[in-house]
């Protein structure tokens, strides 16, 4: 069975959520105290996986500015007690075939059937939207029931309960067999509580996802008393970070009083041993922060000066090994985000155990996390839990927005607490929760922006092969050219290449450190070759921010001691560019002579010869004239022109291989 719909009214600062769906991950965005652990917290005890925390109270969580006029109305009987939750589920195919087993293949009219469940402050459980066919049933019914034969058909020519009831009332006591007292006992069920809350009840409501809620407060604390434990457990007193721990020690495959009792040292040094394997195993392919951690499981007696409640009876303490310092630490003196990760790790794990029939709602996971340790917990929900459970969870950060997922995102505000708002009319107070961005405020769209605004920068300008060049004027050369070699049936700049500007050649570092440390990207760089730029080049590959084998230079390309990407047309061809832009006419006798870089030689000539009203020499004007031009501007070039930009291709080509 899967949720589909939720609706939330009357509850804390809900008024009215309006209706939402539901996916098979859902993520509720929003900016602090819109309400979002509050839809969480409602969701939850509508079918809680721990039955304590099933029942609402309206004292605690009635909107609290009308709490005593609700509180009046109800006691008057003005009115009933509010409904707070209405989730709707839609039946899955093993849900639908024990029902058609039941009460026949046409019992449900509808191909999808759906359920709707409603809870509120009365903490009674209602159902609706099962449609059936309360007269297939009944025929179904009576020919499953082996009834004697005219019995049967008198009873297969009737369509409603109370006439089949007056019909088998006919019997006296010694006729009525047991199949008979049978089937009058499900028509009687049928008639008093219907026959789509019969089958709610009997078949489907153990058959609901139960809830399982986890936030912060759920925090393992990495040591305990085994003695202290095992009473709490015993007298159903556990503490929250209690859970945790249990389910790491599950998790171990370890059982309480074998830790307390072991009967061999040896054997017990074994099963800690594969424990910490266990575990490791586990946690470390989700967690790429620090992949040189193993987990240690240390059990041995109280000292007295051990932690208060600690000094008598077992202990255990969970331990982190940094197997590159060759140092342990206790686990709960780890970051917040390990400790986080860790405990809702061990807790899920125990709980899937015992049900695997959850939908899983966490607030704000991982917000203690590194933004690179938050993908990996998303990639964790896709792969790992996503397979087996729905996911609602809760966020403001924008590393936990998926930005080729928008479609499961919900926006979660509240109007009335927005800077400058003015008075709302009543059905627009409260937490609200929409899928339409033109309904958002700025503040609730943000983490949206962001995540988008870092996936763009990511994907329009860097991609799994990333070639940085210095600037657009190199981009622009280079595109235009591949394109005119692939023209003519040789090869281009392969499309698997992702050209990305960094703006000159100071930026390249920074750059180069802040992408290198993407995953998975292939990042090479091809510059321009300047002498009083040769120190910042040979720090890239000095610092290790890439190899030599990675960086290209256009003088090493064409054999020259300096050159600019400009160098790589032949002097004249380039000069018309310049020309037919400016509108001038420089010659190369003009130009200074020597093996100078082009551009060089032009700026040097213009120093002296300024361009008419003082304009300035912009070498990315050339690059665009020619990329706009190309029509009848690639007639024009030669054939070693083509030549030069050839053989960068190829060797950049070479690379994808």
């Amino acid at each position: 069975m899967r949720l589909t719909k939720v609706r939330i009214t009357e509850f804390q600062s809900i008024h009215d959520s309006t209706e939402f769906d539901i996916d098979d991950i859902t993520c509720l965005v929003g900016k602090n105290e819109a309400g979002k652990t509050a839809i969480l917290k409602a969701l939850y005890r509508l079918n809680p996986v721990n039955d304590t925390d099933a029942n609402f109270n309206y004292v605690e969580d009635y909107p609290r500015q009308t709490v005593s006029d609700y509180d009046e109305d109800v006691k008057n009987g003005k009115r009933s007690h509010a409904t707070v939750v209405q989730a709707t589920y839609a039946l899955e195919d093993a849900d639908i075939s024990l029902v058609s087993e039941k009460y026949g293949p046409d019992c449900l009219k509808n191909e999808h059937p759906i359920l709707t469940l409603e809870k509120g402050y009365s903490n009674e459980r209602v159902y609706s939207d099962l449609e059936v066919d309360i007269e297939k049933t009944l025929q179904h019914l009576v020919h499953a029931a082996n009834l004697p034969a005219d019995t049967a058909s008198k009873l297969s020519e009737k369509n409603n309960i109370q006439d089949m009831l007056q019909i088998l009332n006919d019997f006296d006591g010694d006729e009525m067999g047991n199949n008979v007292e049978t089937f009058i006992a499900k028509l009687q069920s049928i008639s008093d509580d219907g026959l789509a809350h019969l089958i709610s009840n009997e078949i489907l409501y153990n058959r609901i996802p139960k809830f399982l809620y986890f936030d912060e407060y759920y925090q393992i604390k990495g040591q305990d008393n085994l003695n202290a434990l095992i009473q709490r457990h015993s007298n159903n007193t556990l503490e929250d970070w209690d859970y945790p721990l249990l389910g790491l020690i599950d998790l171990a495959n370890i059982e309480l009083n074998d830790l307390i009792n072991p009967q061999r040292t040896i054997s017990l040094f074994s099963r800690l041993e594969a424990a910490t394997n266990r575990l490791t195993s586990r946690v470390l392919p989700y967690w790429s922060q620090n992949k040189h951690i193993r987990m240690k499981i240390d059990v041995r007696p109280g000292n007295p000066e051990d932690p208060p409640g600690m000094t008598n009876g077992m202990n255990i303490w969970w331990l982190i090994e940094d197997t590159r310092h060759f140092v342990s630490t206790e686990l709960g003196t780890r970051s917040r985000g390990f400790v986080w990760f860790f405990s809702f790790l061990a807790w899920y794990s125990k709980l899937r155990k015992e049900n695997d029939n959850l939908i899983l709602l966490l607030d704000e996971p991982g917000l203690s996390l590194h933004a690179r340790a938050q993908a990996d917990l998303l990639c964790y929900f896709e792969t790992e839990l996503k397979p087996e459970h729905q996911l609602i969870y809760t966020t403001h950060s924008p590393f936990m927005v998926d930005p080729s997922r928008f479609d499961r995102v919900r926006i979660v505000q509240d109007l009335s607490i927005e800077p400058n708002s003015e008075e709302l009319p009543d059905e627009e107070q409260g937490t609200k929760v929409t899928d339409d961005v033109l309904k958002a405020t700025q503040d609730s769209l943000f983490p949206l922006q962001s995540a988008l605004g870092y996936d763009i920068s990511q994907t329009l300008f860097i991609g799994p092969n990333c070639l940085v060049v210095e600037g657009v004027s190199d981009m622009l050369y280079i595109q235009t050219i591949s394109s005119i070699l692939q023209g003519i049936g040789k090869n281009g700049l392969s499309n698997d290449w992702t050209i990305t500007p960094v703006g000159g050649l100071r930026r390249l570092s920074s750059f180069v450190a802040l992408i290198r440390s993407q995953k998975g990207i292939n990042l090479s760089v091809l510059i321009d070759n300047h002498r009083k730029d040769q120190q910042t080049i040979a720090n890239l590959y000095r610092e290790k921010l890439l190899r030599k084998n990675q960086i290209f230079t256009y003088s090493d390309l064409i054999q020259r001691a300096e050159a600019d990407v400009e160098d790589l047309f032949e002097p004249e061809f380039y000069l018309k560019l310049v020309n037919e832009e400016y509108h001038i006419s420089i010659t190369l006798d003009d130009l200074a002579s020597g093996p100078h870089r082009i551009l060089s030689r032009i700026e040097n000539y213009l120093d002296e010869n300024p361009l008419p009203n003082k304009e300035k020499f912009i070498h990315y004007r050339p690059a665009r004239y020619f990329a706009e031009n190309i029509g009848k501007l690639g007639e024009c070039l030669t054939d070693s022109q083509l030549d030069n930009f050839q053989r960068i291709f190829d060797v950049l080509n070479d690379l994808l291989k």
